[in-house]
């Protein structure tokens, strides 16, 4: 079998923080990314989970809709017609919704 060289630009930092954690499990670095690449083949997919947080599901978030469908129960609030916010500003869409 013949082999190639993969080459990633990292900070000498983590390249050193990674070389050094290689090194306390018994690993080579070299053999620690060869670990990665088989198991993205063998699982065929990244093997830890990769995400962005949606912001729409942060508290405060949560929190202001749960405030808002509230209000919208207790009478509170006017129906309108849907908003796009593409690209719009947070000031330029309460100007739209009259807030």
């Amino acid at each position: 079998m013949s082999l190639s060289t993969i080459t990633a630009r990292v900070s000498d930092e983590d390249k050193n923080n990674f070389d050094a954690f290689c090194s306390s499990v018994g690993l080579t670095s070299s053999a620690a990314i060869n670990m990665f690449v088989k198991a993205v083949l063998r699982e065929r997919r990244i093997p830890f989970e990769i995400k962005q947080d949606d912001p729409f599901y942060s508290p405060e978030n949560q929190a202001y809709l749960l405030k808002s469908v509230n209000e919208l129960r207790a009478g509170k609030g006017t129906a309108h017609e849907l908003i796009e916010v593409d690209n719009i500003s947070a000031d330029d869409l309460e100007k739209e919704l009259g807030l």
